[in-house]
């Protein structure tokens, strides 16, 4: 998917009690009336850890005669990590890899040095109506690795660890909870957790999973060590103490978080800890010097404003 500009970093002031800062979702129109909830960056928090960029979409409800696909367009600096509640999605990229995304799978694409990638509709389900719902997360890459090599990662929902505590299940998408550890590759101490709870359950989370991490309510509100958090927020919480979360209805969460990577430059798709980087890779989409995505013809131009080095 596709951001805007903004320079991210920083860290925030622990507390007790309850959450450091609850953040709102900003709409944006992907176009085709695919409207997003962006949570990050935001005027009121740039990053948490590595994750640089949080987009909610759905759920919705589509036709056949309505196109949300994404067309392909390129990445540096970054790593996307594409996540599904409901739906399916067909990822095509550059390198070459063409996956099917299925609830439940985490897809990881390292953009590194850069690479171009679509996100489309399936082909067995344009004819029908279809639901999609699910995030879409940005993480800064480490310094070192912001020029590798691109990789891709596809991580099957069989193969998510995935337990039982009282009345919440608990999915480790990324990282290590609650005894269990994520296959999905880390390029820094990341963590990202899919729980949901049902009407009435609570569970501890353990002290000291990460740096810096929050929570995301999904779909209804939740209470956070005692405070109240409405649907679809973002809260800052202190991550070096154990604190519960508790659900009077049916509700779902994810826990993002890890080691802050530094001040970063945004600008559209683009990330990097040098300016002068961002403008290399606008000048090459603009020529056209990236690697083409294998039988596509389409591609999403680059925005008319272009970025500056100062």
């Amino acid at each position: 998917m596709r951001g805007k500009g903004a320079i991210v970093g920083g860290a925030y002031t622990r507390t007790m009690g309850t959450p450091l800062l609850i953040v709102s979702p900003q709409p944006r129109d992907l176009g085709g009336g695919f409207v997003v909830r962006r949570l990050l960056p935001s005027v009121r928090r740039a990053a948490v850890g590595p994750f640089v960029f949080f987009d909610h979409f759905g759920p919705l409800v589509a036709g056949p005669r309505d196109n949300h696909d994404v067309r392909p367009h390129p990445h540096i600096g970054l790593a996307t990590v594409t996540y599904l509640f409901e739906g399916a999605m067909m990822h095509r990229d550059s390198m070459g890899a063409v996956q099917r995304i299925e609830p439940g799978a985490i897809n990881l694409m390292r953009a590194g040095a850069g690479v171009v990638h679509s996100e489309r509709t399936p082909d067995d389900l344009r004819d029908k109506t279809r639901v999609n719902h699910g995030l879409q997360l940005w993480l800064a890459l480490p310094a070192a690795d912001e020029e590798a090599a691109p990789a891709f990662t596809h991580t099957g929902a069989a193969d998510i660890p995935a337990y039982e505590i009282g009345g919440a299940s608990v999915r480790v998408l990324i990282g290590a909870a609650f005894g269990a550890a994520s296959p999905v590759p880390q390029y820094s101490p990341t963590l990202y957790l899919d729980i949901t709870l049902s009407a009435g359950a609570a569970i501890d989370l353990p002290g000291g999973l990460a740096d810096e991490a929050a929570l995301y309510t999904v779909d209804a509100p939740v209470k956070l060590d005692g405070a109240a958090v409405a649907a679809q927020r973002l809260a800052l919480f202190d991550a070096g103490r154990t604190l519960r979360i508790e659900a009077s209805e049916p509700a779902r969460v994810a826990i993002v978080g890890g080691a802050p990577l530094g001040q970063r430059h945004i600008w559209w798709n683009f990330v990097s800890s040098r300016r002068e980087r961002i403008v290399q890779a606008a000048d090459d989409w603009a020529a056209q010097r990236f690697a083409r995505v294998p039988g596509e013809t389409e591609f999403i131009p680059l925005p008319e404003k272009r970025p500056t080095a100062s």
